[in-house]
C-alpha cells in the first residue's frame, strides 16, 4: 500500500489529521540566491486525493534554484499536502486545496518556514521526462517482456541467469549494464537501490541496428533493478524504465518498453524491475481454484440477537455504543449530522458467526469456496482490528466453539475459512495495554500508567517523559486507539508465532485454512520469515496472504507470503470498466505478470471492492440515494464488465459481501453497509446476483479459466482486451469491451492453438477458426469467452 489506507479505526480524513503539521519546518528565504540542492534532507512529494495520499515518484517535487516544481496533468479540485515519504512531523506541510485544469506546473516556495503554492501553465522542464533529440539516442530500444530483448521472461529463480539486449542505430560507442538491488521497507517509506554490478555490453553489428548484449546471474532472492548507461558522441544517456505509474506504487515504470533520457545530475533513475525468488517456493495447490466470499462480519447477518451489543451495557473504551434498530440503516458517520454520536467505529448492527453459519448454503450456491472474514477476536470496535484478546472470539460474534463449528460446517460444503489478524498493533482497550482499566489483568498501560512489571511491558515502546497520555506511546498511523507493537520483542514473537500454543498455531488448529495478515509492510521481514515457517509446519496447505497495496514483489519471494490482496488489479479493472483506455489500465496487470513469480501470480486475491475502499458500484458512477437512474444503470453494467474480467482472469476472485446484489457505498464507513436480506426488508438485485452466479459457475466448469496460463494480450486497443488462456490441450480466448457499442475483432491465435470449433460457455454458440485466425463479436460493456480443444 503506497499510503496508509482508509483504515479500520478512522476515515481517511482522520488519518491525515493524525499526520499533523509539525512545528519544525523547512525555512527557506524565497529571495535567497540559487542553490543547486534542496534545503531539506529528504525529498518532498505532493500527497493528496489525486494519488490516494500516497508517496509516488510521479509526484516528487524537484528543486530548482529557489523553489520546488512539479508538472501535473489533472482536471478538477484536489486536496493535498506536501510531505516526505514517511509523513515525518518535521517535513509535512499543508493542507491545500487547488483546482487544476490540465497540463500545469506546481511551484512551491517557502517564506519564513511556510509553504506557498503557485499553480500556472506548464513552465518547468523536467529532466526525468525530457526526451533527447539525438537520432541515435532515440533509436535505443529494449522491451523487458520481449524474449528477443530479455530471456527468460519474468521473475527468476535464485541462481538463474538472464540475457539482456539493447538495440540501437550505429553510433553508440559504449553500453554498460547496471544492476542494483532494491531496498524497500515499510509502506514504501525507505526505497533505494544499492549498486551490485556494472557489466560492459558486447556489440554485434546488424544490417540496420547494432545489438548490445550482456548476461548476469542472480544468486540471492530479492528485488533488483537494471538499466543501461549509453555513450553517444561523448554524451551519456540512460535507457531505463518508462514513466507510466503503477497503481499504488511509489516507483514509476511498468517495465516493457523503456525510455531514453540524457544523464543529468539530480534526476531520478527508473530501473527495470527484476524479481528473484526461492527455487523451492510453493503455493497451496487449491489457491488458484479459490473464489473468496469476503465478509465484514458485523454487517453480514445477525443470527443470534442474544449476543448483540447493548447500549448502556457494552462499552467502547470508556464511553457508550450505538445499536441500530433497523438492519437496513446506513452506517453512522460521526460529525455528519446523521444523528449519531461523535465516536468512530462504535455503532453496531449485530452481525455474528451464527449469521454466517446460517448463510453457508447461500455462499456455496453463489459459487464461493473460500470465506475470508475481517477479524473476529474480542475488540471494542465494530471492525475488530483493535484487538483486545487474540485468543478469544468477540462475545458479540459468538464463542470459540462457534468458530470451530463454522469451519466444520463450511468444510462440509467444500468451503475453507481464512483468518485475519494484525500482528502490528493491538487495541488501546485490550488486556495487553488496558488504557481504560477495563481488564483485571496487568496491561502495560493500565489506567494510563506505564507498568514496567507488566508481562506485556516490552510489547510496546513508551516515552515516560511525556505528560499527555496520547504521546506516551506510538499509535499506528498516529491513531491512539491502536498502540503499535514492538515486533522485536522476544516475548511478543513467542506469543504471536513462536510458542507451541501461539496465536498463529491456535487458530489453524481451530479450523482456519490460512492467514490474511493486516498491514504487512509495517512488520519486519524477518518476523514474517519466521512466522511463515510456523504456519507451514502447523498446516502444510495453509495459505498466507499479505495486505499490501503496491507492487508486492518483495512479499512474494517464497520466504514470507503466498499471495496478496491485489489492489493493483482492483484499480486497473475498475478504471478499465469505467472507461479508461485499455492499454493504460492493462499495463499495470502486465507488470504483475512479469514481476511476480508465476505460482503467486496465479494465486493472487483479485479484488474489486474492500472494507477499506469505496465499493465498486460507487467508483463506477452509482453515487447512491438520489443518483441519476441512467448513471446507476450504467454503473451496474460496468460492474458486470469488471466481474466478467475478474472471473476469466488468472488468480482467485474475491466477492465483497453484497457486491453480488448491488450493495453500494462510498468511503469508510459507507462501504461497510449491511447485506440487504429480503426477509429483513432489503431489496437485493436478483438479476445481478444471477449474473454473478453464472460467471462463477462458468469459471468452476472450465479448468482453463482457473489454471490456464496467460501471455501478452492477443489484442489491446483503446477499448478491447483479448487474452489467451492455455491449459494443456484446451485454449480459452477471453475478450472484453469497455465501449458503449459492440465490437468485432479478428485475432491471430497463438502457435499450436486447436483448429476445431470454439464454443461459448455463456450461450453455446460456436465460431470456427480460419487459417489460425478467430473472429470475435464482443458486446458493449461486457465480454465473451470461446473455448477450443479438449475440455
Amino acid at each position: 500500500m503506497p499510503v496508509t489506507p482508509a483504515r479500520k479505526p478512522s476515515t481517511q480524513t482522520k488519518r491525515l489529521l493524525a499526520a499533523a503539521i509539525a512545528a519544525a519546518v523547512l525555512s527557506v528565504d524565497a529571495s535567497a540566491a540559487c542553490s543547486d540542492s534542496a534545503p531539506g534532507a529528504a525529498p518532498l512529494f505532493v500527497r493528496g486525493s489525486m494519488n490516494n495520499w500516497g508517496v509516488a515518484d510521479a509526484y516528487k517535487l524537484a528543486w530548482r534554484c529557489d523553489a520546488y516544481y512539479l508538472n501535473v496533468d489533472l482536471a478538477g479540485t484536489y486536496e493535498f499536502k506536501i510531505g516526505d515519504a514517511a509523513w515525518s512531523e518535521n517535513a509535512t506541510y499543508g493542507a491545500f486545496t487547488e483546482k487544476f485544469s490540465g497540463a500545469q506546473t506546481i511551484k512551491v516556495t517557502f517564506e519564513n518556514g511556510k509553504p506557498h503554492i503557485a499553480l500556472g501553465p506548464r513552465s518547468y522542464d523536467d529532466p526525468d521526462t525530457a526526451a533527447p533529440t539525438d537520432p541515435v539516442a532515440l533509436s535505443l530500444a529494449h522491451d523487458s517482456r520481449r524474449l528477443a530483448d530479455k530471456a527468460p521472461f519474468g521473475a527468476l529463480k535464485a541462481g538463474g541467469g538472464v540475457t539482456l539486449h539493447l538495440n540501437a542505430l550505429p553510433g553508440v560507442s559504449k553500453v554498460t549494464l547496471v544492476v542494483e538491488r532494491r531496498t524497500l521497507e515499510g509502506n514504501q517509506e525507505v526505497l533505494s537501490y544499492a549498486p551490485l554490478a556494472r557489466i560492459a555490453m558486447q556489440r554485434q553489428h546488424g544490417q540496420n541496428l547494432d545489438r548490445w548484449s550482456a548476461q548476469y546471474r542472480f544468486t540471492d532472492i530479492g528485488v533488483y533493478g537494471y538499466y543501461f548507461e549509453v555513450e553517444i558522441k561523448g554524451k551519456r544517456y540512460l535507457y531505463q524504465n518508462n514513466v507510466q505509474p503503477l497503481y499504488w506504487t511509489r516507483e514509476r515504470g511498468v517495465n516493457g518498453i523503456g525510455a531514453v533520457q540524457a544523464a543529468m545530475p539530480g534526476q531520478t533513475i527508473r530501473p527495470f524491475r527484476q524479481t528473484v525468488y526461492a527455487p523451492d517456493f510453493k503455493v497451496p495447490a487449491w489457491a488458484s481454484d479459490a473464489v473468496y466470499y469476503y465478509i465484514f462480519p458485523e454487517r453480514f447477518r445477525n443470527g443470534d440477537r442474544g449476543n448483540d451489543p447493548q447500549p448502556g451495557v457494552t462499552r467502547y473504551h470508556n464511553q457508550g455504543i450505538e445499536l441500530h434498530g433497523n438492519w437496513l440503516d446506513r452506517p453512522s458517520r460521526p460529525r455528519s449530522g446523521d444523528g449519531s454520536d461523535k465516536l468512530d467505529n462504535n455503532d453496531f448492527f449485530g452481525g455474528d458467526l451464527q449469521g454466517v453459519i446460517d448463510k453457508l448454503d447461500y455462499i456455496r450456491e453463489l459459487g464461493a469456496n473460500t470465506i475470508y472474514m475481517t477479524p473476529l477476536f474480542q475488540a471494542a470496535s465494530n471492525h475488530k482490528y483493535d484487538t483486545a484478546d487474540f485468543r478469544n472470539i468477540d462475545p458479540h460474534f459468538g464463542s470459540n466453539a462457534d468458530y470451530t463449528r463454522l469451519t466444520e460446517e463450511a468444510g462440509k460444503r467444500g468451503i475453507r475459512v481464512i483468518a485475519d489478524a494484525s500482528f502490528n498493533h493491538t487495541g488501546s482497550d485490550s488486556l495487553y495495554f488496558d488504557r481504560y482499566a477495563n481488564y483485571n489483568g496487568q496491561g502495560a498501560f493500565r489506567g494510563e500508567r506505564i507498568d514496567p512489571a507488566s508481562p506485556y511491558a516490552d510489547w510496546y515502546v513508551f516515552d515516560a517523559k511525556q505528560s499527555d497520555p496520547n504521546r506516551r506511546y506510538k499509535g499506528w498511523g498516529g491513531t491512539v486507539d491502536l498502540p503499535e507493537l514492538n515486533k522485536a520483542s522476544p516475548s511478543y514473537r513467542q506469543f504471536a508465532y513462536g510458542a507451541p500454543d501461539s496465536i498463529t498455531r491456535l487458530w489453524l488448529r481451530r479450523g482456519a485454512s490460512g492467514w490474511r495478515m493486516d498491514v504487512a509492510p509495517w512488520v519486519p521481514d524477518d518476523f514474517w520469515r519466521a512466522w511463515r515457517k510456523v504456519v507451514k509446519a502447523e498446516r502444510g496447505d495453509a495459505l498466507t496472504i499479505a495486505e499490501t497495496w503496491f507492487d508486492s514483489s518483495k512479499f512474494l519471494l517464497g520466504d514470507t507470503f503466498d499471495s496478496t490482496m491485489n489492489y493493483i488489479f482492483r484499480n486497473a479493472v475498475l478504471d478499465y470498466a469505467g472507461g479508461a483506455k485499455a492499454g493504460a489500465a492493462y499495463a499495470s496487470i502486465e507488470m504483475m505478470r512479469e514481476a511476480y513469480p508465476p505460482q503467486a501470480f496465479y494465486a493472487l486475491m483479485n479484488l474489486l471492492s474492500t472494507h477499506d475502499q469505496a465499493r465498486s458500484l460507487h467508483v463506477l458512477g452509482d453515487l447512491g440515494d438520489g443518483a441519476d437512474p441512467a448513471a446507476a444503470a450504467l454503473a451496474r453494467q460496468r460492474l458486470r464488465l469488471a466481474l466478467f474480467f475478474q472471473m476469466t482472469f488468472p488468480g482467485a476472485p474475491a466477492v465483497y459481501y453484497g457486491d453480488e446484489v448491488g450493495v453500494n457505498g462510498g468511503d469508510d464507513p459507507l462501504n461497510r453497509a449491511t447485506y440487504p436480506w429480503a426477509d429483513l426488508g432489503g431489496k437485493p438485485d436478483l438479476a445481478l446476483l444471477a449474473d454473478v452466479k453464472a460467471l462463477i459457475a462458468m469459471r468452476a466448469a472450465h479448468p482453463v479459466l482457473r489454471h490456464g496460463g496467460i501471455d501478452a494480450p492477443l489484442l489491446l486497443d483503446d477499448h478491447v482486451i483479448v487474452l489467451a488462456r492455455r491449459d494443456g490441450a484446451t485454449l480459452a480466448i477471453t475478450a472484453t469491451n469497455n465501449a458503449a457499442t459492440a465490437a468485432t475483432v479478428t485475432v491471430q491465435l497463438p502457435a499450436g492453438a486447436p483448429a476445431g470449433p470454439y464454443t461459448s460457455p455463456l450461450d453455446g454458440s460456436t465460431v470456427v477458426a480460419q487459417a489460425g485466425r478467430l473472429t470475435l463479436h464482443i458486446p458493449a460493456l461486457f465480454g465473451t469467452v470461446l473455448i477450443g480443444g479438449a475440455r
